[in-house]
């Protein structure tokens, strides 16, 4: 298991970067989780994309994967193909179900063309054979960066700024001011299969945050009503709530955000 970086969030086989080095990105910096479990492989793909100015998540298994999914917005995956435990295959069958407009680039010594195709079925963008070169999976990612900036000039989404704790509507141009638990949930729904997670989970997620004391159902029903007040504020007047409760599941998101660092 890897060790996090000083200054990391704290996810077990998590190291995070990106302040330092020539940052290529006009606008926001594309945020790529590395999964490879090799650490010294880890360890310099991380490094040189931290170089070219992308801000890097590595861990080293889906399960650290899915810990940094609940706390941190992500635009791409490079993902190995053969890691212990859950494989890159179904790493990237599930990614592409629950967040379909992350990229995936995975990587695999497995050059035989079935290989490749049991890449693509389960969702992979490009398939990168090993040893990678360094260029290479820079301009692939650069591909991905541009390609969904271009998209998103075109959806009308919110967006929430994880520097100020702020979201803002298409419909407005004021802003509300989030708490950490509201961005927390936000994030978490945005990140979420159909933008809905169980309350058990939601409690679980916001409790795992030093600074607050276990939240329990009735706190979550009070947060989410604050919260919703909030959204309704940048609201179109008789527009439905931008945040529902699905009867004996949980919360559902149910407007497009775009996350921004």
């Amino acid at each position: 298991m890897s060790q996090n970086i000083p200054g990391a969030p704290l996810v077990p086989g998590l190291e995070a970067s990106g302040e330092e080095g020539v940052n290529l990105f006009t606008m926001a910096p594309m945020r790529v989780a590395l999964v490879e479990d090799d650490p010294l492989l880890r360890k310099e793909i991380h490094y040189h994309l931290k170089q070219q100015g992308f801000l890097v998540f590595a861990v080293n298994s889906g399960r650290s994967l899915d810990d940094l999914l609940i706390t941190e917005p992500i635009d791409a995956l490079v993902l190995d193909l053969s890691l212990p435990g859950e494989d890159g295959i179904s790493i990237a069958r599930r990614m592409r179900v629950s967040i379909p407009s992350i990229g995936i680039i995975m990587l695999t010594a497995r050059a035989a063309i079935p290989d490749r195709l049991k890449g693509y079925d389960a969702g992979a963008d490009i398939y990168l054979s090993k040893p990678v070169a360094p260029e290479e999976l820079t301009a692939a990612l650069m591909s991905m960066y541009r390609r969904s900036r271009l998209m998103n000039k075109v959806a009308v989404s919110w967006v929430i700024s994880l520097q100020d704790r702020s979201i803002v509507s298409p419909y407005s141009d004021e802003k509300a001011f989030l708490t950490n638990s509201e961005k927390t949930l936000l994030v978490g729904l945005t990140q979420a299969s159909q933008y809905l997670l169980e309350t058990e989970v939601i409690c679980e997620m916001l409790s795992q945050r030093p600074d607050v004391d276990d939240i329990g159902k009735r706190a979550l029903e009070s947060l989410v009503s604050r919260l919703r007040k909030k959204l309704s504020a940048l609201s179109p007047e008789g527009a439905e709530p931008a945040l529902k409760a699905v009867w004996g599941v949980g919360y559902q998101l149910c407007i497009p955000i775009e996350i921004r660092p």
